[in-house]
């Protein structure tokens, strides 16, 4: 394995989860070239220059990035593979997984996602593309949805192996691609997290907690409803385009810090009862920090949250997205029945450590060494 020459391809790299990937890949791979559609300097950095982005990179397309699928595909597709034996794609929203690895190579994806905006979720983005004018994304989604569903899966087809990072996508990868795959959960820095050990008494801790970016996918104005209808304490930790409609919607046991740096949260943590999550993620990484500080998970019955929240045990779930089915899952909630350890051991499965340890495990599964 270690004499294989391998490639790396990523869709773009901003920040996110999905770059987390990226970043343990540069950690098993360093030598391994990393292609992109598009790269900040910060990224450069972190993965050591080993980026190689092209025309996409630079302006105006990299204003326009996310309105130009059409070019991201066929700058993939053109990328020259020839000189490598191993391929990984880590692909979601974008085209990384159209690259085209020259026999005998493997090309292996990692899928964050099947592109929301083509499958899962395209009437979600009908409704609120998101981007504006929203008039005009919602005709360029009726337009080109076909065509490109189309392209996508025969895409998909050219994989040689998917790993999926949750049950939840791995169902996706199946309906959407009628491929099957292996999960491997994304890596979570948990060890950042485990070593504050959370000192507060159980008796003395009131309130809940919820932290990520504000957007309007993330559903974080149904937890605000719940806990103002039955007053109960909530922190708000983030910042994102919601966030003045958030307030405006707040009741007087709502409290907002916005930005928060990783001390701050630790220490709102732990005097929080639980982290509520009402998203339905592909996977949420929020929820297994706040495990790795041995809060319990209060989590919308879908989506990632299926593979870490094990009811009873490390937290409970509410089977609706809606205010009322969150409500009635607070009132059930007693922190008094969680082991705080049983908590921070289960989230030691979703370590960066555990990622590596499965994600060359699987290679070395598919490839004859």
């Amino acid at each position: 394995m270690k004499q294989q020459k391998v490639a790396i391809v990523h869709d773009w790299l901003y920040g996110g989860g999905a770059e987390l990937v990226v970043e343990q890949l540069h950690k098993l791979y360093p030598e391994a070239p990393i292609y992109t559609s598009f790269c900040t300097d910060e990224w450069r950095r972190k993965l050591d220059n080993k980026v190689i982005t092209g025309y996409l990179q630079h302006w105006p397309f990299a204003k326009l990035r996310k309105f130009l699928p059409i070019l991201r595909q066929h700058w993939f597709k053109k990328i020259d593979l020839s000189a490598f034996d191993l391929v990984i794609s880590s692909s979601g929203n974008g085209e990384a997984k159209f690259v085209q690895a020259k026999e005998p190579a493997v090309h292996v994806c990692y899928c964050h996602t099947p592109p929301h905006f083509y499958w899962r979720k395209y009437e979600e983005y009908l409704k609120n593309p998101g981007f504006r004018p929203k008039w005009f994304v919602r005709l360029g989604l009726k337009l080109l949805v076909k065509p490109l569903r189309k392209k996508d899966y025969a895409a998909a087809q050219g994989v040689d192996y998917f790993i999926a990072n949750s049950s939840h996508i791995q169902n996706d990868i199946k309906k959407y691609y009628g491929r099957d795959s292996t999960v491997i959960a994304p890596p979570v820095d948990v060890e950042k997290f485990a070593t504050t050990k959370n000192s507060v008494a159980k008796n003395k801790r009131s309130g809940f907690i919820t932290w990520g970016r504000l957007v309007p996918y993330k559903r974080v104005d149904l937890i605000i409803k719940a806990c103002n209808q039955i007053q109960l304490p909530l922190t708000v930790v983030g910042t994102g385009p919601m966030l003045p409609e958030l307030k405006k919607i707040a009741g007087p046991t709502i409290t907002f810090t916005g930005y928060a740096s990783h001390e701050q949260i630790l220490e709102a943590a732990q005097h929080a009862q639980a982290f509520i999550f009402a998203a339905e993620e592909d996977f949420g990484i929020a929820p297994v920090e706040a495990m790795a500080l041995g809060l319990p998970v209060i989590a919308y019955k879908s989506g990632g949250a299926l593979d870490y929240v094990d009811e009873q045990k490390t937290g409970l779930f509410f089977k609706e997205q809606t205010t009322q089915s969150i409500k009635t899952t607070l009132s059930k909630f007693d922190l008094r029945k969680f082991e705080q350890g049983t908590i921070t051991k289960s989230a030691e499965d979703f370590s960066e450590h555990h990622f590596q340890a499965k994600f060359i495990a699987f290679i070395a599964s598919i490839i004859e060494t």
